[in-house]
């Protein structure tokens, strides 16, 4: 079967899906977008996003750092145990107390197993593992954690969503709720859901994180963001998959 054919299948199992839920008003960037990006990202072949998947499918079986381990010693064939993982995060890992996303889980792995140095924010390498994972939840429900212990961080992160900052004095729910379908500059405004993360913006002309995202909503609010490391964008992430529960995932998605 080929790739063109297995994103085609895919693009039918997203059709089918919001079908379904044809009475949620939620919907996904995906949903927003025009005939032509939606065909961008449903056909892999072209897809932009699908040449970091490449590049982190072979980091997956690259040995690294003082154990020369590679994530397939331990995780063997992604396709089965990486399976939903990117719909659960952000989580706390065992022997932590507080949650990481994705990325952190990544580095965790990177520091703890492999003996390596953890890849820096929006390298290369980072995103393309991440969006290697993210590829074999693709089409899975967003299904965050129900662990007790994410509670206050959840709870952190819908207080951020919700209160006003920056020069312009907006949070994140004027945006993403109140204005949502509204256009801005031409744009769409969407409803905020991270259903496609990692994913390549036009915008950008590469691949980033839904952190590097964040950044940009704090830039247009005339906020100062946030250093890279800081546990506010995992609270955020927290509540918006939380918000996003259910909806399917898309990624790495292409946007705009």
């Amino acid at each position: 079967m080929t790739r063109l054919t297995i994103g085609l299948l895919l693009a039918s199992v997203f059709a089918a899906s919001w079908a379904l839920a044809q009475n949620d008003p939620r919907h996904s960037g995906y949903q927003d977008m025009g005939p032509d990006l939606r065909r961008m990202q449903d056909d892999d072949t072209a897809n932009p996003a699908m040449l970091f998947v490449q590049a982190g499918q072979a980091l997956w079986q690259e040995g690294a750092g003082t154990t020369n381990k590679a994530c397939a010693d331990c995780h063997q064939d992604a396709a089965k145990s990486m399976k939903g993982v990117a719909a659960r995060y952000p989580a706390i890992p065992p022997g932590a107390n507080q949650p990481v996303d994705l990325e952190g889980r990544i580095n965790l792995c990177r520091t703890e197993r492999q003996q390596a140095p953890a890849l820096e924010p929006e390298s290369p390498d980072l995103l393309g593992l991440t969006a290697y994972v993210a590829l074999q939840s693709r089409g899975q429900p967003i299904a965050p954690a129900d662990d007790p212990r994410l509670v206050p961080f959840r709870t952190k992160g819908a207080d951020l969503y919700k209160s006003r900052q920056g020069q312009l004095n907006l949070s994140c729910s004027n945006c993403h709720d109140d204005n949502a379908g509204k256009k801005l500059a031409g744009a769409t405004i969407p409803q905020g859901h991270p259903t496609g993360y990692p994913i390549y913006r036009l915008e950008w002309q590469t691949l980033g994180a839904l952190k590097r995202r964040l950044r940009n909503c704090l830039a247009g609010m005339r906020a100062e963001a946030w250093d890279w490391d800081d546990p506010q964008y995992v609270a955020l992430e927290l509540y918006l998959m939380d918000r996003a529960r259910g909806m399917t995932l898309d990624a790495p998605a292409v946007r705009p």
